[in-house]
């Protein structure tokens, strides 16, 4: 029975890569900080199985930090295969200091592991790490990091982070890199990308300009795994079922939760008021802020990406996002009617 490693096993990616490899009769060894809510995974598992308890009882949880390289060593070294999840996602100046040194000098870790023992490794980048068109068409691959104006830190962070990995490849590593765009799933719903069902639900008034680029968190899962499988190493894929403006996604998710669809087009001095007031709010109340000058930014960019290698190289058709907003929804109003 092959041994896979996951780390960030409990977030939105990690939790449905869990099961994927269980479904697979894989044994399965995930990483967890101490104080991190395994029962998340239990129910990923439970929207999708009947055995969830049987599944989940089968994970190997394993207390850590990405930080220590021998602890790394020790739980990962008997596996065949790494699969590097953990990121910390912030969009505040303050984290700066702590997301490089958990996403950047964490990925060298697993790296430096991965080599010393030759393990496979898949790891998780993001669209955020990619460069700008040139041509102003839809990015590829191709499109190399380009330091610029409105740069988040969690965009440098990535970037260095993938790095890391190309530095292990140019030693020996086998690796594949994915960069997937916002990822749309059931996780917890006061978090990342699954927090837009839940404002949505609340009431939304308001849409911005901008659009990006999104992928069901099933699809990232299943392109991991098959890349593995295939051994697609000293590659990088991006994953992406669309482009889609946040007020159709917006639209789309207040559609399918039966509320009210925001009607009010945002101008960027709207944003970069609340900008101030989510400053104001944080530092009196030590409240992470609802919105940064970076996701200010963001929300009026207009990006399109390709996801033409992946499809090439796999033969592999995406959920439409129609069907993935539709489906999240359904997980979303069945977990507020329990």
């Amino acid at each position: 029975m092959p041994i896979a490693f996951v780390t960030g096993a409990t977030g939105l990616v990690g939790s449905h890569l869990l099961y994927d490899l269980l479904q697979k009769g894989y044994r399965v060894k995930a990483l967890k900080r101490p104080q991190s809510n395994i029962m998340q995974v239990h129910k990923t598992f439970g929207l999708y199985a009947d055995d969830a308890d049987s599944l989940f009882q089968k994970i190997e949880w394993i207390d850590g930090e990405l930080s220590c390289f021998q602890s790394i060593l020790e739980m990962a070294g008997d596996c065949d295969c790494v699969y590097h999840t953990a990121a910390m996602v912030s969009f505040r100046r303050s984290d700066r200091a702590d997301m490089m040194h958990i996403n950047v000098e964490g990925t060298a870790n697993i790296v430096n592991v991965c080599i010393e023992k030759k393990i496979p490794l898949c790891h998780v980048s993001s669209i955020a790490s990619l460069g700008r068109s040139e041509t102003g068409g839809a990015i590829t691959e191709n499109d190399l990091w380009q330091t610029a104006a409105g740069r988040s830190a969690y965009s440098y962070s990535k970037h260095k982070s993938e790095m890391e990995v190309w530095r292990g490849i140019a030693e020996g590593l086998q690796a594949v890199i994915v960069n997937p765009a916002v990822i749309l799933g059931p996780g917890d719903w006061t978090k990342g990308s699954s927090k837009f069902f839940l404002q949505t639900y609340k009431g939304m008034r308001f849409y911005s300009s901008g659009m990006t680029a999104f992928v069901d968190v099933r699809d990232v899962c299943r392109c991991m795994t098959l890349l593995m499988e295939q051994e697609q190493f000293g590659k990088r894929f991006i994953l992406t079922a669309g482009d889609l403006s946040y007020r159709e996604l917006f639209c789309l998710i207040a559609d399918n939760l039966q509320v009210k669809r925001p009607t009010i087009a945002a101008r960027p001095w709207m944003l970069k008021a609340i900008g101030g007031i989510s400053w104001l709010f944080a530092t009196l109340t030590g409240k992470p802020p609802f919105m940064t000058k970076e996701t200010a930014h963001s929300a009026f960019q207009q990006i399109r990406y390709s996801g033409e290698k992946i499809r090439k190289t796999l033969g592999y058709e995406f959920i439409p996002l129609e069907k993935s907003v539709a489906d999240t929804c359904r997980f979303f109003l069945r977990e507020q009617r329990l």
